[in-house]
């Protein structure tokens, strides 16, 4: 097994389960030493209430031989964000060579169905600060070692390839900040030598989804009487195997500024998901009027 990301740092900011948890165990599985960072720890679960713990993440990486290093940071609050970094910086001589920001947060927050006037304006605005403050903050600590190395990559993880509406006025104003958030990043570290992209999977088949629709990874599909489209998804690995062949691609600079998806990545490294399938989610949603 080739081992391109072997000797690098990355940290995963929202690695507790899902999209995170995946970059993260896919990472550490190309060589590098992987920080997964999030609320829950074993004990001790975040307000999501889910029983993932980034302990566990960590053990993932490791098992793939990479390096699992779990850390319990609540990323909208910059003094613990701020420890984080001093942490890497100590830990790896200052080395940190990959940043993907993942947190997100706003999975009990949306209101879908409801005009953004008569919904929880607290909850709006939590959203903002977990989807998008955190991102913002984990940047700002984390920018200046890869800077002083004139390399690296940070990576923002969303929802949707472009700026139209989502169904949700809160929800769209998150993941579209996270993209421009992406943009404006790659701008401003152009001239240092850092790439910064925004990448989105698909219908993601996480943890999350999985209980939703009362099915495992094993019969994944019996969820498709419910929700054709369900027979689209991707498991959380598509996207997470397309980011470990980016970050490990030599002409990554070309790639900076750019809104990337879980296929286009399979289209141009080769990815196959774990379950052997390649979805198309862009494909699909095109054959299905979705983006008309």
């Amino acid at each position: 097994m080739t081992r391109p990301l072997e000797g690098q740092v990355a940290l995963v900011a929202g690695a507790t389960r899902g999209a995170g948890r995946a970059i993260a165990i896919m990472l550490g599985a190309a060589g590098a030493t992987v920080y997964g960072t999030g609320r829950s720890v074993k004990g001790s679960p975040s307000d999501i209430g889910r029983k993932e713990t980034i302990e566990e993440t960590a053990e993932l990486v490791t098992a793939q031989g990479g390096q699992g290093i779990a850390v319990q940071v609540d990323h909208t609050v910059p003094e613990q964000v701020k420890a984080l970094f001093d942490r890497v910086r100590k830990e790896q001589d200052g080395r940190l060579d990959i940043l993907v920001n993942d947190v997100w947060g706003g999975e009990k927050l949306t209101e879908w169905g409801t005009p953004f006037w008569e919904s929880s304006l607290d909850k709006a605005l939590l959203m903002q600060q977990r989807a998008v403050h955190s991102h913002m903050i984990t940047s700002y600590y984390a920018t200046p070692l890869l800077v002083a190395r004139r390399r690296g990559l940070i990576l923002e993880i969303t929802d949707g390839f472009d700026y139209r509406y989502r169904g949700n006025l809160p929800y769209s104003l998150a993941k579209i900040s996270v993209i421009h958030l992406a943009e404006a990043q790659a701008a401003e570290l152009r001239p240092h030598g850092v790439a910064a992209v925004a990448v989105t999977p698909g219908f993601l088949r996480s943890e999350e989804m999985l209980d939703y629709f009362k099915v495992t990874e094993d019969n994944w599909r019996d969820a498709g009487a419910q929700e054709p489209h369900f027979l689209q998804s991707e498991t959380p690995f598509f996207v997470a195997k397309g980011i470990a062949a980016l970050a490990a691609d030599p002409d990554l600079m070309s790639k900076s500024g750019k809104i990337l998806t879980s296929w286009g990545l399979s289209d141009e490294y080769g990815v196959i998901d774990v379950d052997g399938r390649t979805p198309h989610w862009g494909r699909y949603a095109a054959e299905q009027g979705f983006y008309d």
